[in-house]
């Protein structure tokens, strides 16, 4: 059976290939966006836009516009104005459910058992809901984030964007006492890399999903190597789905993570204690490697599934 997740979105390059992804290897039983990569509206609308192109008919509720405590941060310089520039954008014809992504993830955890939250976006979400109902941490099979890292920043040299972009929500996220959090961190997902020759072997599949993946790596490629000179560009978000989907892959290992939200060089950190002889709580799963092979095997498959017979 393929396993039940609400994906937490703020799509976003990555975060569309995790959704196309996530539609073939799961059972979707829906999107809640918030405000990250791009303003609330781009990202539902991008949410959206990519249900429709790969035909997941699942409800899409808008959710927080802006952080906890800080001020709203985007990644423009990553993702473009629109959070997914690059391709041309099909006309979207749906339109959101709701503007109360927390409701709704209350409600659907409540009602169905064994589901997976797979948060890849920043946390304000997640935070709000366990807040509101602290009950669905123990009833969720487990959460599965894209976030933090237990080396490397990329926003500051100690933080990553999801985290950084609003780390008190981290923080209560990372407290709030999951029985099973997995965390694909900038150190993982790293390893999970892109370049040239993917792009060449999605023009090669052919399919209207393909091909808007490609032209997204297109315009992700260029932004990224601009920034930093790197020639082969993480492919973050679908660490996440894998996580949940294909375990085998991964190497985990449980460590205390604590989210820094006071450092004047550190806020947005996740402080990964890896001395192993301290008392603290393994409160999380921390992601040390992936099998990129396999992964990226995993990723052509799915793109495949949507060429038309």
């Amino acid at each position: 059976m393929r396993p039940k997740v609400i994906i937490d979105c703020d799509p976003g390059h990555d975060d569309a290939i995790a959704i196309m992804m996530a539609a073939d290897l799961t059972e979707v039983l829906g999107i809640t966006t918030v405000s990250g990569n791009a303003p609330l509206d781009l990202t539902t609308d991008n949410a959206l836009l990519l249900a429709e192109l790969v035909g997941l008919n699942v409800e899409i509720h808008a959710g927080a516009e802006k952080p906890l405590l800080v001020a709203a941060r985007h990644a423009e310089e990553a993702h473009g104005k629109t959070g997914l520039d690059g391709p041309v954008r099909p006309a979207v014809t749906r339109s959101s459910a709701s503007s109360d992504a927390v409701r709704f993830l209350i409600e659907t955890i409540r009602n169905n058992d064994d589901v997976w939250l797979v948060p890849i976006g920043p946390l304000t979400n997640i935070a709000l809901a366990v807040q509101q109902a602290p009950d669905i941490v123990q009833r969720v099979a487990g959460i599965s984030i894209m976030g933090g890292s237990a080396g490397a920043g990329n926003v500051t040299p100690t933080a990553e964007f999801n985290v950084w972009a609003d780390p008190h929500a981290a923080a209560i996220v990372f407290n709030a006492g999951f029985e099973r959090f997995l965390m694909a961190g900038l150190n993982l997902t790293h390893q999970f890399g892109i370049d040239e020759d993917t792009i060449v072997g999605l023009r090669e599949i052919n399919n209207p999903v393909a091909i808007f993946a490609a032209d997204l790596f297109d315009f992700y490629l260029s932004s990224y190597q601009k920034r930093t000179s790197g020639q082969r560009v993480p492919l973050h978000d679908p660490c996440a789905i894998l996580a949940v989907t294909h375990p085998e892959i991964f190497t985990f290992e449980p460590r205390t993570v604590r989210v820094e939200t006071e450092g004047r060089h550190t806020t947005g950190m996740t402080v990964v204690d890896e001395r192993g002889w301290d008392n603290q709580p393994l409160n999380c799963q921390v992601g040390y490697a992936i099998d990129r092979d396999r992964g990226m095997n995993i990723f052509f498959e799915t793109m495949r599934t949507y060429t038309a017979e």
